[in-house]
């Protein structure tokens, strides 16, 4: 079910995607995210955000766009 990368010659692979986050807070995401990727650079983004094609393996892209709470001045 997860996306693999394929390893080089043994057979195993690095999980690429977490699916399972899907609906979790960022920090729930992240720690499940690092439990997999220790090595892992999360970077938060709005869903829509414009991001660059360069691809970094250790990078993993978070997008939410939900409100939390009620916005107020103060």
């Amino acid at each position: 079910m997860s996306s693999t990368e394929c390893g080089g010659g043994g057979g195993g692979g690095a999980k690429t995607s977490w699916p399972e986050v899907v609906g979790l807070s960022v920090e729930e995401a992240k720690k499940v995210i690092l439990k997999d990727k220790p090595d892992a650079d999360i970077v938060v983004l709005p869903v829509g955000s414009v991001v660059t094609a360069d691809y970094r393996p250790n990078r993993v892209r978070i997008f939410v766009d939900i409100v939390a709470q009620t916005p107020h001045v103060g």
